[in-house]
């Protein structure tokens, strides 16, 4: 018999899944050390596309980093852990900081095909980071689910771009690729202890 209870006029399951675990079953074996390696892989490849990014932007912006680029501007999530944080803090902390970063990448990419329609390496570069980006949230949500049984994370995402200046949408993109590279940078020193031992 299924348990239910009363909500405005609906029966509903007592033990429905949350939506972030309802299409999750069991890991794969490696998934812990595939999230560790697709940290290391965006952490490679971060400076790069920040770079890339940069060099599309032109003036002001490759001259006038600290002032234009400066990520306080920004809602990126803090990545607050450290090698000593427990698993499950580390795997919430990733989850955030992922989830914003993958819904930033799609602002930034869609205002990139408007604003640099022929800079083609880096829409590639954008697309590949978002990718290996989704990739990593499938992983995490996995190990979230089902390894640690948290079945929601509290996320932010930052502002659209939409209806901003070109400027503005050229900055935005700036200070979040910016503390992106360090963040990863971050990430992937802390999960040298951790995942490689999971």
């Amino acid at each position: 018999m299924i348990h239910c209870r009363l909500v405005v006029g609906k029966a509903l399951p007592v033990n429905t899944p949350s939506p972030m675990c309802e299409n999750t079953h069991v890991c794969k074996p490696n998934v812990a050390e595939q999230t560790r390696k697709l940290v290391v892989l965006l952490n490679a490849t971060a400076q790069d596309l920040f770079s890339i990014y940069l060099d599309c932007q032109g003036d002001p912006f490759s001259s006038h980093l600290d002032e234009l680029c400066n990520a306080n501007g920004t809602n990126f999530p803090d990545f607050d852990v450290n090698r000593t944080s427990h698993k499950k803090e580390i795997m919430v902390a990733l989850y955030k900081v992922f989830a914003f970063l993958n819904a930033s990448l799609g602002n930034i990419t869609r205002d990139q095909e408007e604003l640099n329609p022929t800079a083609k390496e880096l829409r590639e570069r954008l697309q590949n980071t978002t990718k290996t980006t989704r990739g990593l949230i499938s992983n995490l949500t996995c190990l979230l689910c089902t390894n640690y049984k948290v079945s929601q994370v509290d996320v932010t995402y930052g502002k659209s771009s939409k209806g901003m200046t070109v400027f503005k949408k050229k900055q935005q993109g700036c200070q979040v690729l910016r503390r992106y590279v360090q963040v990863v940078s971050q990430a992937a020193q802390v999960l040298l202890p951790h995942l490689s031992q999971a």
